[in-house]
């Protein structure tokens, strides 16, 4: 398949909207007195980690399916320790994208194309 779904152009940008729109509101605290900026700095990566993850799924990668499902995962343990309201959101979300990213018509989008076997070998 050549052609992105539409579903997948939508996770990639939420993604990368996500991402970005987070690390803004982040790069902020920068600046705040008593801040903990090892706990920043990681938030931060975890933030250019979503941005990197829509990228890959945008450009047919298909390991980034595994890191989207990885980042979901990620939220939903750091939610634990917040609100149920809020780790209900997120496992919401997690099943949400995994089906879509594994529906046959995402599926057949990832799979390596017959010209790209000659770089496996």
């Amino acid at each position: 398949m050549k052609n992105r779904p539409i579903s997948v152009i939508i996770v990639s940008i939420l993604f990368i909207l996500i991402g970005f729109i987070g690390f803004i509101y982040h790069v902020k605290e920068f600046f705040e007195p008593n801040i903990k900026q090892y706990e920043l700095v990681w938030v931060l990566l975890l933030r250019i980690l979503a941005v990197i993850c829509g990228l890959l799924l945008f450009l047919k990668v298909n390991w980034a399916r595994w890191l989207a499902i990885v980042w979901l995962l990620y939220h939903i343990l750091l939610s634990a320790f917040h609100s149920t309201s809020e780790m209900i959101i997120h496992i919401v979300l997690l099943i949400i994208v995994s089906v879509i990213l594994y529906l046959p018509i995402s599926t057949s989008y990832f799979k390596i194309s017959p010209d790209c076997k000659e770089l496996e070998e």
